[in-house]
């Protein structure tokens, strides 16, 4: 896979796939568009440098569906990959900026995507979440570590 490009070069189009469960979701201009086939797993907030400069907040909040189980409904032309480490791949839309996704190119989970779940549209409930890289947190940001 060339991951120069976006990771959306796959064609995560949905299709006609019937499903008994659904979530959708979509950037902030709904230029982009999307259908988790899955509920999200590893629901983590992340307090890395990374997520912070990367939403502009204290942290980020992902939940992970294999690749397989998102689809892109619109706008896949619109969204734009930047590789923020040499393992990591951040996804983004290119017109309005709002983070989306992030995957990882090899080692594990690298067939799964992770979903900004502020981008979500559907009701969704985490049974179990984490925070992670609590020791990068600005002295500002009112999480405690543990």
């Amino acid at each position: 896979m060339d991951w120069t490009k976006s990771t959306f070069d796959r064609g995560f189009r949905c299709g006609d796939q019937a499903v008994s469960e659904s979530y959708l979701g979509s950037c902030l201009c709904a230029r982009v568009t999307y259908k988790l086939l899955t509920s999200p797993k590893a629901v983590t907030h992340c307090h890395c440098k990374q997520c912070q400069k990367s939403h502009g907040a204290a942290f980020a909040t992902y939940g992970a569906v294999p690749h397989k189980d998102l689809c892109i409904v619109t706008g896949d032309d619109a969204i734009k990959s930047y590789a923020s480490s040499e393992s990591v791949f951040r996804q983004f839309c290119q017109h309005c900026g709002s983070s989306l996704f992030w995957s990882k190119k090899v080692g594990d989970w690298d067939d799964w995507i992770c979903i900004a779940l502020g981008t979500l549209d559907s009701p969704f409930t985490a049974l179990k979440q984490k925070h992670v890289h609590q020791d990068s947190q600005p002295s500002w940001s009112p999480c405690t570590p543990g």
